[in-house]
């Protein structure tokens, strides 16, 4: 018989989760790890789970409000397991012991020379959990100041500031192929064009 909360409406079953039955680490670099996990699923079957973990990542939708359209601070560079060069906001990892929010102000001033006054958090989400147990949060950045960036030996980084339209059309035609950038994007479009209209 299903759960009935107050109201009268059925609630879902409590949820089980996997319980581990050993954990082996594989490999260990500098940015992830890899782990090979003997879990039982909730469903009783016990199964082999290879995992990568991460510290986890900060992703900033960095936006200049002070125009009657929206502009979008995007970069392009490139990314080696897509063998090609990608639009996408600034993100980075979250070094050990650093705060979400610093990491964000971090990664914004080192890739764009951008700072900002405005911080919020507005999404956080799994990168791709089927393997990777990385988490993304995605900050929404405003009252822009340029500055000059400050990249890594590694980073070759070319900015540009478009227009929300500009960059929505290049999500839907597939030009855009980055996901936590595409994700943030969509959350911009929904606020200021489908939900309460401003930041």
């Amino acid at each position: 018989m299903a759960n009935l909360s107050s109201r009268g409406k059925a609630r879902p079953a409590r949820r089980s989760k996997a319980r581990l039955v050993s954990s082996r680490t594989v490999y260990r670099g500098p940015v992830f790890w890899v782990t090979t996990d003997h879990t039982i699923e909730p469903g009783g079957i016990k199964v082999r789970r290879d995992l990568i973990h991460h510290s986890g990542s900060i992703v900033v939708l960095a936006v200049d409000d002070t125009t009657k359209v929206p502009r979008i601070l995007l970069e392009r560079q490139y990314r080696h397991a897509a063998n090609d060069y990608l639009w996408e906001l600034p993100a980075g990892r979250i070094d050990p012991g650093e705060s979400e929010l610093h990491a964000a102000k971090r990664e914004l001033i080192e890739e764009t020379g951008y700072r900002a006054d405005g911080w919020r958090r507005i999404l956080k989400f799994y990168a791709s959990p089927g393997f990777v147990a990385e988490t993304m949060a995605v900050y929404l950045a405003t009252g822009l100041h340029a500055g000059e960036a400050e990249p890594e030996d590694d980073e070759v980084i070319y900015k540009r500031m478009l227009p929300l339209p500009t960059v929505m059309k290049m999500v839907m035609k597939g030009t855009i192929r980055d996901a936590k950038t595409i994700a943030s994007v969509l959350w911009l479009d929904h606020v200021l064009n489908h939900g309460r209209g401003k930041l």
